[in-house]
């Protein structure tokens, strides 16, 4: 089976509105991830959005993930000290 135009039209029409689509998302990426967490999605905090501009939700999402990094880091920096000497 050949390709032909329809096959290639057809391609140009998805990546055009999958293109739109993203633009879209992106451009109204708060409100949209503010409606899907609201309706029970797990949907990741934005860290690059300014601390000003978030709900309580989002710092308390953002604390947590922070606390977090830190314990992984006190870990990491207790365990070769933990470690048995050898003669």
């Amino acid at each position: 089976m050949a390709i032909t135009t329809d096959h290639l039209v057809g391609a140009a029409v998805g990546v055009g509105v999958a293109a739109v689509g993203f633009y879209l998302y992106k451009k109204n990426q708060d409100r949209i991830d503010d409606f899907l967490r609201a309706h029970g999605l797990d949907i990741p905090v934005n860290e690059n959005k300014p601390l000003a501009k978030m709900n309580v939700e989002e710092l308390a999402t953002l604390k947590e993930h922070i606390e977090d990094m830190i314990a992984e880091r006190e870990q990491a920096a207790a365990a070769p000290a933990e470690a048995p000497v050898k003669a």
